[in-house]
């Protein structure tokens, strides 16, 4: 995996979206070539056109992370990968065509769009279909040699079943006499160079899976691998690089201590995020205004109670706050006391159902950015009645209050919606990785990744 920013970027999906790059820049100067042809005028030459050929490839990229054009449905299926092109290329025209009319000539012509369209659809299409038909995924996929044959090996070995895995177990070796689960694994003893048996099997990544490390690191072999280099990798690190979360079952404070992450180097990016979330909560305000004022009518009409409902919730460092969004249950929601949402809650309003999924009802949290008491992106914030129980149910979860909560997050983006203790556990495993892996540019993927869920209708309830 190629490391950008702190967050992991898998080798294939770098690759191609380095090659869909190629392929938009050779699109926008094909659409022009041909506008020009169509109405007989001199095309002139591509370095003159740079600006408006990388701001139609730029733009369009980023409507295609947008929508999830690199995630793993769309990268194993013509499927999902053929709606989410779609819909990206057409959000991509809407965009660049906004630019152009704000900054005229900083992009192609409006009418040179629907040509780069075109072919930049055609040209996506081919390009999945060649390499999903003639290479696969194999020569994407790191090699990867397990030293383990326990519960923690048949952990990695179902992570590399999954079709979007990037790397591939080439191997097995089992460390102790213990019986091991993985009835392939090849005894250590049996091999009597470990080092050579690493070169043999073209290993890019040896993983320490051992079920037990007090005074069993094979600490001689694991140097010796090193200095061919090979890279060695624990398995904490390891699923927190290959799950984008961290895994609760298998980590300690000493491993969150000594780890890479929470970098003291953060006040820059906390400055930007600050002044991001400020410039982005007015305009979101005063964009959103009319739908708001709109909704908040509709609320009234469709049910007895207020438009908006105050909420307290616990923000950065445990402080509670009150958080504001648009009525979506009717008012006796909670005579009983607080409780999870549901699927198809019956608590949940006409109106009430529809705000929530086209996430609506969210947009008056942009006030609580602006105040400076949430951001755009971070974890979600919980209700008090239920943090005091999951502080102690779940280990490490007051960590998740050591970064700014947010409207929306690395766990709403990863997770579908739950309501319940281990939906709490597995959405905190991915709070824990934004919070130690946090940088501008993840913020940036997990907000271009919203406009997917959004979309798609993922998670919302």
């Amino acid at each position: 995996m190629f490391r950008l920013f702190k967050h992991y970027i898998p080798n294939a999906v770098l690759l191609l979206g380095l090659l869909d790059f190629i392929l938009l820049v050779v699109a926008g100067e094909l659409g022009w070539l041909l506008r020009a042809r169509q109405i007989a005028m001199d095309p002139g030459v591509m370095s003159g056109r740079w600006v408006q050929l990388l701001s139609f490839a730029v733009l369009v990229q980023l409507a295609m992370i947008s929508v999830g054009v690199y995630g793993s449905e769309a990268l194993r299926s013509m499927r999902y990968a053929t709606a989410r092109l779609i819909v990206a290329t057409s959000l991509g025209i809407i965009a660049l065509s906004v630019v152009y009319f704000l900054l005229p000539g900083r992009t192609l012509w409006r009418s040179n769009l629907f040509y780069a369209m075109g072919i930049a659809l055609v040209l996506l299409f081919f390009v999945r279909a060649v390499l999903g038909g003639v290479l696969g995924t194999a020569p994407f996929r790191r090699r990867v040699l397990v030293l383990g044959a326990g519960a923690r090996a048949e952990r990695l070995r179902k992570l590399a079943e999954r079709p979007e895995a990037g790397f591939v177990i080439v191997g097995f070796v089992a460390m102790s006499d213990q019986k091991p689960v993985i009835e392939e694994a090849i005894s250590r003893t049996a091999i009597h160079n470990l080092t050579r048996h690493v070169e043999n099997l073209s290993v890019g990544e040896v993983v320490l899976a051992l079920e037990e490390r007090r005074n069993a690191l094979p600490l001689q072999d694991l140097l010796r691998i090193k200095t061919t280099g090979v890279h060695v990798n624990e398995f904490s690190s390891f699923l927190e690089r290959e799950t984008g979360r961290i895994d609760l079952d298998t980590v300690n404070p000493s491993w969150l201590i000594f780890s890479d992450g929470f970098s003291s180097g953060r006040m820059v990016s906390s400055v930007m995020k600050r002044l991001f979330d400020v410039a982005a909560s007015v305009l979101l305000l005063l964009a959103t205004a009319p739908v708001v004022v709109l909704f908040a009518v509709l609320v009234k009409l469709d049910s007895k109670g207020p438009a908006f409902f105050r909420q307290t919730r616990v923000g950065l460092y445990g402080e509670p706050f009150h958080l504001i969004k648009l009525r979506s249950m009717r008012v006796d929601a909670e005579a009983a006391g607080a409780q999870w949402a549901a699927a198809n809650d019956p608590r949940v309003t006409r109106i009430g159902r529809f705000i929530r999924k086209v996430r609506i009802d969210e947009l008056p949290q942009a006030w609580t950015v602006l105040k400076g008491q949430m951001s755009f992106v971070g974890p979600r914030p919980e209700r008090p009645e239920f943090v005091s129980s999951l502080e102690d149910e779940l280990p490490y979860y007051a960590e998740r209050h050591m970064v700014k909560p947010g409207i929306t997050g690395w766990a709403q983006i990863n997770y579908p919606y739950g309501a319940s203790i281990e939906d709490s556990r597995n959405k905190l495993e991915y709070d824990l990785y934004y919070a130690k892996n946090y940088s501008p540019f993840l913020d940036l993927i997990i907000l271009l990744q919203t406009l997917r869920v959004v979309i798609w209708h993922e998670g919302a309830r």
